[in-house]
């Protein structure tokens, strides 16, 4: 594992590395992702300044579920990239290279690259929750701040177990299914407003199925002093972004199934 490990992060500083030979175009690259995201959360702010309430919720309240899932996917977006950009080699036939390195292949694809600029998303992110938390006027006790860390934490793992989803699927269509970012890009807008404005319907589809109301909705129930029109458990709100990390594990057993039925392409 150790060694794993230190692959890993070998493979990390060399993406980094090669990213930052041209040091003001990631800047530029970084601040346009920071600036696409922020636009985003003005237009919630417009929706909120014109009718002061989405349902039951207040904006600082909405910036908690936007900021966490936003930080969530960025972190997703920055490790997880390999497997977003997998169908190129599996169409080069550039995998074949993959599976014959004694090295396991999700170590391998997880290394292909590393998105640093991604730190844009984060970074708005991050100045969102803080903002919600300063305007609800909360208290955080320190279960509550390591309950936020890790919602976002399973958050990511889930986004990645989507990306890895989105991976195996090319082995069979020998492409990227569009898709499949329905549940990525589309699951952040989803999950960037409490699931309990959504019909039930949707709700279960994002609970059971894919379980985005596990890692911020759920968590935030344990944290925000408003009434849960959902009724969910309070012990389960606590233990509820484990769902992100089970989920990336069954991803994971797919992910091997696939590369079981892998053929190349002969390229």
């Amino acid at each position: 594992m150790r060694d794993a490990i230190r692959l890993y992060l070998r493979y990390v500083s060399i993406s980094l590395r090669s990213q930052l030979q041209y040091p003001a175009s990631f800047l530029m690259m970084s601040v346009g992702n920071l600036a696409i995201t922020a636009i985003e959360f003005l237009g919630i702010w417009a929706l909120f300044s014109r009718f002061g309430s989405l349902g039951e919720w207040t904006l600082p309240e909405v910036a908690l579920f936007y900021g966490m899932v936003h930080m969530a996917f960025a972190i997703s977006e920055a490790a997880a990239r390999g497997f977003d950009i997998l169908h190129r080699q599996v169409r080069s036939g550039d995998f074949d290279r993959i599976l014959l390195r004694p090295r396991s292949t999700v170590l391998q694809v997880m290394g292909l690259e590393f998105q640093l600029l991604r730190v844009g998303r984060f970074t708005q992110g991050l100045v969102v929750l803080g903002w919600g938390i300063s305007n609800l006027d909360m208290t955080l006790t320190i279960a509550q701040v390591f309950l936020i860390i890790a919602a976002i934490l399973g958050g990511s793992l889930l986004f990645s177990g989507l990306f890895v989803l989105q991976a195996t699927l090319s082995f069979w269509s020998v492409d990227s299914l569009e898709v499949v970012n329905l549940t990525t890009y589309g699951g952040v807008e989803t999950a960037q407003i409490p699931i309990s404005i959504y019909r039930g319907w949707f709700r279960s589809l994002f609970t059971w199925i894919i379980p985005l109301a596990t890692i911020n909705y759920f968590p935030l129930m344990a944290i925000l002093d408003h009434p849960d029109p959902l009724r969910i458990p309070l012990w389960l709100s606590w233990f509820s972004p484990l769902a992100g990390l089970l989920f990336f594990v069954l991803c994971l057993q797919i992910w091997d199934v696939g590369v079981r039925h892998y053929h190349s392409t002969g390229s």
